[in-house]
């Protein structure tokens, strides 16, 4: 068995205030940092004041796989390379008085963060550090294979093909008069 690369992470999610009087406060994903053993295993509060409050989630692994070469490759290529968090409000309260966000998975592949947005869950995204940039750039000089792009055919070779997929009759020479004769 051989193992993936892969690091240790801890998510931050934050509670900030917003001017809405509907929704007052907004959880947002605020930064993705290396996993500490000092974190343990479970959410804690880190701040929280008037103007919000600030979550640990320690205990993910962000893990690169071969078959995802190019959704990393897409990270990489992009202007700002960044984490993807896919993450979830509880159902009712847990560690906090009231339910508070979890994260679910982090990621560095665009394809995984289409694939969670494909299916309407809520990620964010933040920017990942230089170090984590180069460790994925690694990666994808590694075992990203490009495809090869096909030679489309140009349209005027195509064949001419009526609505039942029979080859249509037809001429390229140009009809002189068109009229019915009578003229």
């Amino acid at each position: 068995m051989t193992s993936r690369p892969s690091i240790e992470v801890a998510v931050v999610l934050r509670k900030r205030r917003t001017a809405s009087h509907w929704q007052p406060w907004q959880w947002e994903l605020e930064d993705v940092v290396p996993d500490e053993p000092a974190y343990g295993s479970e959410a804690r509060r880190l701040y929280q004041g008037e103007d919000g409050e600030r979550w640990l989630h320690p205990g993910f692994r962000a893990e690169l796989f071969r078959d995802d070469a190019e959704g990393y490759f897409l990270n990489v290529s992009a202007p700002a390379p960044c984490w993807f968090v896919l993450w979830r409000m509880e159902e009712q309260a847990g560690v906090a008085d009231e339910p508070i966000p979890r994260p679910v998975v982090v990621s560095l592949s665009y394809h995984e963060a289409a694939r969670w947005l494909d299916a309407q869950e809520r990620v964010e995204q933040v920017p990942a550090p230089p170090h984590i940039v180069e460790w994925m750039h690694a990666f994808v000089e590694a075992h990203y294979v490009s495809e090869p792009k096909k030679r489309k055919r140009p349209e005027s070779f195509r064949r001419v093909e009526d609505r039942f997929g029979q080859r249509a009759s037809g001429t390229t020479e140009k009809k002189v008069g068109g009229g019915d004769g009578n003229g």
